[in-house]
């Protein structure tokens, strides 16, 4: 459903973020995407939707397929016309609209496709919704403003839903019930989804594969029971280890490459 193949990013022509990174998600599958603060993760789903050209940035070299065609210089409303839905962090929500007036913005996403809003089918999944959907969206919770985010994405009836940190400020409670509601999704309506995630446990409780991204470039990857299992992604994103003796994952990973190296 996505394949990135050596992609290099730039912000303003000088700041190099994704180094020859290469990556997929395959159709039906959720992909988690774990590294440390300005590793490059929110850079990977702009590039991939087609915002980083919004930002001053740009794709250096690489190629970028959604659902087998090239999707380089795609502007990011025919990709989102194309079912590609860009769930940003922060939710970004419309705060002064209700939360009926967002799903049907949303539903812009449906131009060119032939196909009608299902709103019972967003309200099924987020029953909140229903009941608030004559409030303005800046009133609601920030679960309920998540939820919504996540709504406005079904609404284009996604192939793809790039999700930028939806754990962000919430309460754990929340979190476990939203991060259920985004496995049912991909279960039922077999959407693929790209996590992003500052929440490795949230993660590995729903995702198929993870990714471990580090300084624009992925260290590690594989299936997310292998993953869990290995000791540093242990000791740096799920809380098991000590971390006194080492300063950062890629700390460790580029200490082991090294000593393979001498030997």
């Amino acid at each position: 459903m996505l394949s990135i193949e050596n992609l290099e990013t730039a912000y303003m022509n000088a700041i190099q973020v994704l180094k020859g990174l290469s990556m997929r998600v395959d159709t039906g599958e959720i992909v988690a995407l774990l590294g440390s603060n300005g590793a490059g993760k929110s850079t990977l789903l702009k590039a991939a939707s087609g915002l980083l050209a919004l930002e001053n940035g740009a794709i250096g070299e690489g190629r970028i397929r959604f659902d087998g065609e090239l999707i380089n210089k795609t502007p990011p409303h025919i990709l989102a016309q194309q079912g590609l839905i860009h769930v940003r962090e922060g939710r970004r929500i419309f705060a002064e609209m209700t939360v009926e007036e967002n799903l049907i913005a949303a539903s812009y996403a449906l131009t060119g496709r032939n196909q009608s809003p299902d709103y019972d089918a967003v309200y099924a999944y987020f029953p909140q919704l229903k009941e608030r959907a004559k409030q303005t969206a800046g009133l609601l919770s920030g679960g309920e403003q998540q939820m919504l985010a996540l709504g406005r994405a079904l609404i284009g009836q996604p192939k793809l839903i790039l999700l930028d940190e939806p754990s962000l400020g919430l309460a754990p409670q929340i979190v476990e019930e939203i991060f259920g509601i985004i496995a049912r999704i991909n279960k039922e309506q077999n959407v693929s989804i790209l996590l992003v995630e500052q929440n490795a446990n949230a993660a590995f409780s729903i995702a198929h594969r993870v990714y471990i991204l580090e300084n624009g470039k992925i260290v590690m990857e594989g299936p997310v029971e292998s993953m869990r299992e290995n000791e540093d992604i242990q000791t740096f994103y799920l809380g098991m280890g000590d971390q006194d003796d080492h300063k950062s994952f890629r700390d460790i990973k580029h200490y082991k490459r090294r000593k393979r190296w001498l030997n």
